[in-house]
């Protein structure tokens, strides 16, 4: 007899209801204003500037690392789960999931859905779309999520993956936006194809630029994907976004600096959605250079600079105080009683002279595109330092092609984090050792032996006590300072409407604004 736990509907309302936790939204609009107005109606384009994009982004799932290129991929394509806007597992291209063990999980893949090409989703496209992330060979993101997987077969029309332990959240990696399903042939994708199963169709893409898609006509939920047409702009600049939506150049933005919501109320041209989860905003030390190589030093730094000030000046209250744990408040196992780090001077100088310094000076790179305000608040951060010995230069690089030319290059770095559904999606991705987003490329023995072992806990207190030791274990030995989790900050204008409830799980409703939303 299978085990209730580990279906589909108790994935949904059982043991794994982290999605449970993820519904504490925050919505700041003009008063008397909601957002959702109408009822969704097709029709218009959807101009949409963003923060972020490349132009060495591309179409190979595996490489995809910036809300740019997220918010395309969610336009022409589908996991095999959805995360719905209230945290919960939804059924997208597999309709049904569920697992005797918590080792053996079996996806039945959802009939009569369509590629743009015509090709039809088989169980043998979601194999392969799976296996790109898989081997050796892989360079995907996602790869240390298939570490434990010994197998992946086609069953009739279902995909049965076996692992080789127990994984109680592993529908949650499932959903996944570097796992979606494409088209395969003798068992492989194309990873340059723009072939999806999405609501919109590739017409131009320019990377790092701008890109064009048409709603797919064929689209099988029939419930979304409202617009005619969606445009994706990047636009690095702040201001210049900012600029955009008060012209009428665009339809929404992203990453709102908080210091212009009062003006944008102002002009009366735009409302603002403010939502909170378990976004955060880090600086990232290269754990395998020196001086970060010293966990005293790292930890001088953390007690060196005023997290309530960022919180206050940079994001203008629109969020909260971090204490290095890339686990947020709206996470099951969030440790909210760990021991707090504020601005302490002296105790960042005992650990410079337990790491056997009077004094230290560091190189800080910074760069707007690697979140709103990152250089003002290394700044902030530098001239806190000073009180302790430390001298932090504040190096503020070019905003194009930040995360590809400082980002896991620069020893000391700014970078962002949304945060993941799950403990162990975001502990594997960017904590676990050799991670390729292990951006701090940190490793510590004890935490990889944790990771594993609550993946296949299924006492309920266990496995909590597990993840918390892990925070612990990240916050004060880790090689990332995490000073603040930020709100999703986006700025819409007076025509775009929204369902009641927006995702806080990503950016821009779970980057799936651009099929749930619609022009009121």
């Amino acid at each position: 007899m299978k085990n209730p736990m580990f279906s589909h509907e108790m994935t949904r309302r059982g043991l794994l209801k982290s999605g449970m936790a993820m519904t504490a939204a925050g919505l700041i609009l003009p008063a008397g204003m909601a957002m959702a107005q109408t009822e969704p109606k097709k029709g218009g384009v959807f101009r949409a500037g963003i923060g972020h994009g490349s132009s060495t982004d591309g179409y190979d799932p595996g490489l995809w690392d910036n809300l740019y290129a997220q918010t395309f991929a969610a336009a022409r394509h589908n996991q095999l789960i959805e995360v719905s806007a209230d945290g919960a597992l939804v059924p997208e291209i597999a309709e049904s999931w569920e697992s005797a063990d918590g080792i053996t999980w079996t996806f039945k893949i959802r009939q009569g859905v369509s590629f743009h090409s015509g090709k039809p989703v088989t169980a043998d496209d979601a194999v392969a779309s799976l296996n790109h992330h898989r081997g050796d060979a892989s360079t995907s993101a996602a790869k240390p999520f298939f570490d434990a997987v010994t197998d992946i077969k086609v069953d009739g029309q279902s995909v049965v993956v076996t692992l080789s332990a127990a994984n109680a959240d592993f529908p949650y990696l499932m959903s996944d936006y570097h796992l979606p399903v494409m088209p395969g042939a003798d068992g492989k994708i194309d990873p340059t194809s723009t072939d999806g199963c999405g609501g919109y169709v590739v017409d131009s893409y320019e990377p790092g630029v701008q890109a064009t898609l048409n709603r797919n006509p064929n689209y099988w939920k029939s419930d979304r994907a409202h617009f005619d047409q969606i445009v994706l702009l990047s636009i690095l600049d702040p201001a210049a976004r900012l600029n955009a939506l008060m012209t009428g150049e665009v339809d929404v933005i992203d990453q709102v600096d908080p210091a212009t919501i009062g003006l944008l109320e102002a002009r009366g041209v735009a409302k603002i959605l403010s939502v909170s989860g378990n976004a955060h905003y880090v600086f990232t030390m290269d754990a395998r250079a020196a001086p970060y190589n010293d966990n005293n030093v790292r930890l001088a730094l953390k007690y060196a600079f005023d997290r309530q000030e960022l919180v206050d000046k940079i994001l203008a209250g629109h969020g909260s105080v971090a204490n290095d744990n890339p686990i947020g408040p709206a996470s099951r196992y969030y440790f909210a009683e760990m021991e707090a780090k504020t601005y302490d001077p002296d105790k960042a100088k005992f650990h410079l002279k337990q790491a056997g310094m009077d004094k230290l000076e560091v190189t800080l790179s910074a760069a707007n595109a690697a979140f709103s305000g990152a250089v003002d608040a290394a700044v902030l951060m530098s001239e806190k330092a000073a009180a302790a010995g430390i001298t932090i230069t504040v190096d503020r690089v070019p905003d194009d092609g930040y995360f590809d030319n400082v980002w896991m290059k620069k020893p000391f770095c700014a970078s962002y984090w949304g945060g993941r559904a799950v403990e162990d999606q975001m502990f594997t991705i960017a904590y676990q050792t050799g991670a390729a987003w292990n951006e701090s490329f940190w490793s510590n023995a004890k935490f990889d032996t944790l990771l594993i072992a609550a993946r296949s806990e299924l006492d309920e207190a266990k496995r909590r006590e597990m993840y918390q030791e892990m925070q612990q274990i990240v916050s004060f030995e880790g090689s990332t300072i995490i000073p603040m989790y930020n709100n999703y900050v986006m700025a819409l204008a007076n025509t775009v409407a929204t369902p009641d409830k927006v995702a806080n799980n990503w950016n821009l409703d779970g980057f799936r604004a651009v099929e749930r939303w619609w022009f009121a």
